[in-house]
């Protein structure tokens, strides 16, 4: 069964142990500056968002039918079956498809990096599928953030629903937006109101893309066989080169 995350805003006290945690997963630097940067970048994987006394997540939404899957020509991005949206670096050509196609606008790039490359969160997939939950859920105090089974994870938020009906608003985020995602939300007020699009789609975009697509001549179809023509091209000649040289083994 697919994994997923649950975020209630209503137990959220703006701690940031959440933020500090993932930091210390992908190895990045943290400390108060960047705990202020409320906004996903290269450096901050999954931020805490102040709206006066509510708290919002942003963070990869990995969604159940992802449109940067789709849009990616070389297959850099993949959906599993566990659940998690994961990055392949080496196969990425740095076409930044995916940062348009997201509705979220999650993925950064590493603008400051020697080699840039794709930075978002995939989901802890590494200890998902040791069975553990996400660094951000154990790291939570207040249980605002918890790892579960995508459907279970269903269920408990219904359940708070129906036991507070007052305390929450009736609505699950991530349920259906773009076909549903592998994060879902909770909140006491509409999600709008703490910075979340509300006008996102329920069918998931890929389809939604092809459909537009098939009325485009075989131009694009084209275009993306010779994108992918010049990125194993380019790689090729990597390789050529490197197995030329002397530590290559050639003389």
């Amino acid at each position: 069964m697919a994994r997923a995350i649950l975020f209630d805003s209503t137990l959220c006290v703006g701690c940031r142990a959440c933020e500090e945690a993932c930091a210390g997963r992908w190895k990045l630097p943290y400390g108060e500056d960047i705990a202020a940067e409320e906004r996903i970048s290269e450096r901050k994987l999954t931020t805490v968002v102040t709206h006066g006394e509510r708290y919002l997540r942003r963070l990869c939404m990995h969604c159940l039918d992802p449109t940067c899957t789709s849009v990616c020509p070389v297959g850099a991005l993949e959906k599993t079956g566990l659940g998690p949206v994961v990055y392949h670096e080496a196969r990425c050509m740095g076409c930044r498809y995916c940062m348009l196609a997201c509705p979220f606008q999650v993925p950064s790039y590493t603008w400051s990096a020697r080699l840039p490359k794709i930075s978002k969160c995939d989901m802890c997939a590494d200890r998902q599928i040791e069975g553990q939950p996400t660094a951000c859920s154990d790291a939570c105090p207040t249980g605002a953030t918890i790892t579960g089974e995508r459907e279970e994870l269903i269920g408990e938020a219904r359940r708070r629903m129906a036991a507070k009906p007052s305390e929450y608003h009736s609505r699950i985020y991530g349920l259906r937006e773009a076909g549903g995602t592998s994060v879902l939300m909770l909140a006491a007020v509409p999600f709008e109101e703490l910075g979340m699009n509300g006008r996102i789609p329920e069918e998931p975009l890929p389809q939604l893309t092809w459909r537009v697509l098939a009325h485009v001549p075989d131009v694009v179809a084209l275009g993306t066989v010779l994108l992918g023509g010049v990125y194993w091209i380019t790689h090729r000649r990597d390789e050529v080169a490197a197995a030329e040289s002397p530590k290559g083994g050639r003389r």
